[in-house]
């Protein structure tokens, strides 16, 4: 009896580990690998890739709120590239005393506008803001201009500027994505990357014998591992706001969350959740042959993929005309790479041997 029983038991354990191992094997991999949910407290949230501009989370995105300072990425990659950042920048009346957040400029105090835009970044200098505005556009308005023709030209639909600092004012509002999109445009210029990362700005002081330490804002430089910028941002009305990005394995991420209380807390969250689930992978290498054709790709392609939307990608080759310019200077054609019907990049191809293919990839 004892020895039945024995029997039926081993046998009922080896039936219970066949099906558990069946269970696993059978398992669709989409429901084995898919991408755990991603929440905030924020009301609107973004999280983009930088290189690709792919953005891989939103939460009310396009929804327009209120920005404070964020105003300020803006107002940054606005006089970086219509200002000679060696230029003296003159403070004037309108920036002295400016409410809000300062860097406590005197009347007639002049500092280089690079090193005015520290003060802007990284202590969120409103009457910084100001200085550089009128010293940049002619005028606080016309800086503004130079503002709403860059978010149009960036196609920044749920934008729109009144002001260089970000005081609260009727009309003046933004967009979690648009702000991921206009961060991911910005933080490509090198100056703009410089100013960011920084954690503390020593720049001359007129007025007395030791220099301006300006200490950064942004406690993401300190609190996330890769962290690399962005900004932050407060007013009564917009409540607490911030863009943070980070570089980790060679993929740089931007974060963007408005109207949010536990921010430090919510961008390591989206940061570490956007490299675990999105990496940047290689889709295509500078030199491959392509299948079919006598020709070769010139350049590298890479893009922000979850696991299963690897085996999804699609090409699509476009011959040049033999007629065109860029086939007289080499080029054979494009090679799109296409995702969910939408094209996400694309690479031109050459016949081996081509210069273009020797280049850095």
């Amino acid at each position: 009896m004892i020895g039945s029983i024995r029997s039926y038991m081993r046998h009922t354990v080896v039936l219970l580990v066949c099906t558990l191992l069946t269970a696993m094997v059978i398992m669709p991999a989409n429901q084995a690998l898919a991408v755990p949910s991603i929440e905030t407290n924020a009301k609107a949230s973004a999280l983009i890739d930088v290189a690709s501009g792919r953005i891989l989370y939103s939460s009310n995105g396009d929804t327009p709120m209120r920005i404070a300072s964020l105003t300020k990425i803006m107002t940054a990659i606005v006089a970086i590239e219509h200002g000679n950042l060696n230029d003296m920048v003159k403070t004037p009346q309108r920036a002295v005393g400016k409410e809000g957040s300062s860097i406590y400029l005197q009347l007639g105090e002049e500092m280089t506008l690079h090193n005015m835009l520290y003060g802007l970044m990284l202590r969120s200098g409103n009457d910084a803001a100001t200085a550089i505005a009128e010293h940049v556009g002619g005028s606080e308005e016309g800086f503004v201009h130079l503002m709403n023709e860059k978010a149009a030209l960036l196609g920044l639909a749920n934008s729109s500027y009144k002001n260089p600092h970000g005081l609260d004012e009727e009309g003046h509002y933004s967009s979690a994505n648009d702000l991921a999109k206009l961060t991911a445009y910005a933080i490509k210029n090198e100056y703009f990357a410089e100013i960011v990362r920084t954690k503390v700005k020593q720049v001359p002081n007129p007025h007395d014998s030791w220099n301006y330490a300006w200490k950064n804002k942004n406690k993401m430089l300190n609190l996330y591992e890769g962290a690399d910028g962005v900004k932050t941002g407060y007013t009564k009305k917009s409540f607490r706001c911030l863009v943070s990005s980070a570089t980790r394995a060679g993929q740089q991420l931007a974060a963007v969350t408005i109207n949010d209380g536990d921010d430090w807390n919510d961008h390591s969250h989206m940061l570490d959740w956007g490299f675990q689930y999105y990496p940047l992978q290689t889709i295509a290498s500078q030199g491959e042959a392509v299948a079919g054709y006598p020709y070769e790709l010139g350049g590298t392609f890479r893009f922000p993929l979850e696991e299963n939307e690897r085996g999804s990608i699609r090409t699509k080759l476009t011959l040049a005309d033999p007629s065109s310019m860029d086939y007289a200077l080499g080029e054979r054609g494009l090679l799109e790479f296409q995702l969910g019907g939408h094209t996400i990049g694309s690479v031109p191809v050459y016949e081996p041997g081509d210069i273009r293919l020797r280049s850095k990839k």
